[in-house]
């Protein structure tokens, strides 16, 4: 299985449509907020997508629980989790939910951690990343039957900026 995941566009809808062309072997996509559009818009495709503290239109759901393959994937944006603090609220809904991978964005910085059998992944900015860091979508990547998860951050162009790989038991 193959899942993108890209977080606070802010307003740029070709920002969405270039990584959607480029990943077209994907199995599914992953909006976690401040995308600025409207829930329908289309540029989102099939894409599954949340609120963030910058979007207004009111059919945005501030969670989201799917199943992929044999994982099971929470999506928020973050800000009402207060992910800038810490990740011990997310990890408490990750406990409570059963999540495998806990995908979120808010901070605009990348990031991948392990925390117990759980996977927590921040994709970054496409548009205004912070702390030095380089406009970023993520990858993840299993394959049935195995624990093994690799998580590619990638730029708008979809040049490698780096790659992690994780043990993560599925629940």
């Amino acid at each position: 299985m193959k899942i993108v995941v890209l977080s606070d566009t802010h307003g740029d809808a070709n920002l969405i449509e270039q990584v959607y062309e480029q990943e077209q072997d994907a199995d599914a996509f992953f909006h976690c907020g401040d995308s600025e559009l409207a829930y329908d818009d289309a540029h989102f495709h099939n894409m599954y997508r949340v609120k963030g503290n910058c979007d207004f239109d009111r059919n945005f759901v501030d969670d989201l629980l799917i199943p992929i393959g044999e994982r099971s994937i929470f999506m928020t944006h973050g800000h009402l989790y207060n992910i800038k603090m810490t990740l011990t609220p997310l990890d408490y809904k990750a406990q409570e939910t059963g999540a495998d991978i806990v995908l979120f964005g808010h901070s605009h910085l990348l990031g991948a951690e392990q925390i117990g059998d759980t996977l927590f992944l921040n994709p970054g900015s496409l548009l205004l990343p912070r702390g030095g860091n380089p406009k970023s979508y993520a990858t993840i990547e299993w394959q049935a039957n195995t624990d093994e998860i690799k998580v590619s951050f990638l730029s708008p162009t979809k040049e490698k900026i780096s790659e992690h790989y994780f043990s993560i038991l599925k629940k």
